[in-house]
């Protein structure tokens, strides 16, 4: 909204130039999210505190391991979606589509967490919304997302997947990009949700690839660094970054309540739409299989639920003591800040590798 209402100014005072530099306004998105998410904190976690009462927010099978959480309230992942979109709706350029696709998925997605959670708080229980329910409404935002991307990328771009580490090369789906985008917005979704199980763990590696994605998207919508990298060119995703600045800040925001012993949790509103808003930046930037190696700590947890789930119905027995696989070294004897601690390294060494694939090709 300032870009588009202080930008045009520029050409009578040199002050309002800087609304026209985008590192300038990411950089202000960082710090809005940041304040608010300190703003709104200490009341958001009172209220839902009052919210939720007795109703358990611990699953049946942690309860033993987790007893001193109990009472912690959940759904803190709205004062997130809240930071953020607020302040990429001040920061951004309003007339971006990407910039809507992307507000789109993440709050879509946050809907569907928050009708979850609210579930888990008002029938005071830990299941919630059915998980083909949640499903179906993830797939159905992500197809919208989806068309809405192919509507508005170049031709050349609309139906290719960009294979990292090669010049150039991208493999054209036809209309199976559709599928593919949805099943990469939701499988990010739900991967975030399934690593969301321990104070802290999860709302840093989102950080670490929220900054990741603002990196890309700034230099695949740059035409000259594009072309030196010889990665997808797409103008106008360089309004990406600020979002994913906005993620960032608002990310450390929540980690400052988040940190071990947690004073709220993210709940299925968070996880759920900052999971599903990187799946999104993913497919818009062309760097779906980035996000893999990027976000490969939540693709190490989903795996492990895979395999566990896989492993017990084929053969009767588990591949690992618990799934996902930071309960299975909590049951090794693993303290909480010892594994989340060591997830974290793990998911910057990945975010490493990850955007050595710019250069690498």
């Amino acid at each position: 909204m300032l870009y588009n209402l202080l930008a045009p100014l520029g050409d009578d005072f040199i002050f309002f130039n800087l609304f026209r530099y985008l590192t300038f306004r990411t950089g202000c998105a960082i710090m809005t999210a940041l304040v608010i998410c300190f703003l709104i904190g200490p009341g958001m976690i009172r209220w839902l505190k009052s919210k939720q009462g007795s109703a358990s927010n611990i699953r049946e099978y942690l309860e033993e391991a987790h007893a001193k959480k109990a009472g912690t309230p959940t759904m803190g992942g709205l004062m997130v979606l809240i930071s953020v979109t607020i302040s990429t709706l001040l920061w951004a350029d309003l007339s971006n589509h990407y910039v809507w696709i992307a507000l789109m998925v993440m709050v879509g997605f946050g809907l569907i967490g928050f009708g979850d959670d609210y579930l888990k708080l008002t029938k005071k229980n830990s299941k919630g919304l059915s998980g083909k329910l949640k499903l179906v409404a993830q797939v159905s935002i992500g197809l919208i997302a989806t068309l809405w991307v192919m509507h508005v990328a170049p031709e050349t771009l609309n139906h290719h997947v960009a294979i990292p580490f090669f010049k150039s090369l991208f493999l054209n789906l036809g209309w199976f990009f559709i599928p593919w985008a949805v099943v990469v917005m939701v499988g990010a979704s739900n991967a975030v949700n399934l690593t969301d199980g321990l104070d802290g763990l999860a709302i840093v590696p989102v950080a670490i690839a929220a900054a990741c994605f603002g990196l890309i998207a700034y230099l695949v919508g740059n035409a000259i660094y594009s072309d030196y990298l010889q990665i997808p060119f797409v103008p106008g995703t360089g309004e990406l970054a600020i979002l994913c600045g906005a993620l960032v800040g608002a990310a450390m925001g929540f980690l400052w309540y988040n940190a071990p012993p947690a004073m709220v949790f993210m709940g299925d509103t968070g996880s759920l739409s900052m999971g599903g808003v990187l799946g999104a930046m993913a497919v818009i930037t062309k760097h779906e299989l980035v996000l893999a190696i990027i976000g490969g700590l939540f693709v190490l947890e989903t795996v492990s639920v895979i395999v566990q789930v896989a492993s017990f119905k084929l053969t009767g027995k588990r591949v690992f003591r618990m799934a996902p696989l930071h309960h299975h070294y909590e049951k090794k004897g693993w303290s909480e800040p010892t594994v989340v601690i060591r997830f974290w390294i793990i998911a910057v060494i990945l975010a490493l590798i990850g955007l050595s694939t710019l250069k690498l090709r």
